[in-house]
């Protein structure tokens, strides 16, 4: 499954479209194989912390076909200062499956 720090309407291949979002606990995304599609360095990093693997920058294009789902990793609270390794205070990442219907 490929774990993203956005969801954009580009990365739906075709339209009309409809897609489900629910929020997934860091625990159950931790037990997901993950294929990354993480742009920035310092956001792989701080995600690599909190998940307990090793999430590698990987800036790529994704395509979601109908019947294929993303995780969405949401930083709340900010941008992440440059350099960051772990969650300054008062941010925090939600974790969200976001599903295109067939």
């Amino acid at each position: 499954m490929i774990i993203a720090n956005a969801f954009s309407l580009q990365m739906l291949s075709k339209f009309p479209a409809h897609v489900d979002i629910e929020e997934i606990a860091a625990a159950d995304v931790s037990k997901l194989d993950l294929e990354s599609a993480i742009g920035h360095t310092d956001t792989a990093a701080v995600l690599s912390s909190i998940l307990g693997k090793d999430i590698k920058p990987n800036r790529v294009n994704v395509a979601l076909q109908p019947g294929e789902s993303i995780i969405v990793a949401q930083l709340m609270g900010g941008l992440l200062p440059e350099g960051a390794t772990t969650l300054p205070e008062g941010f925090s990442f939600k974790f969200f499956k976001v599903t295109v219907q067939a």
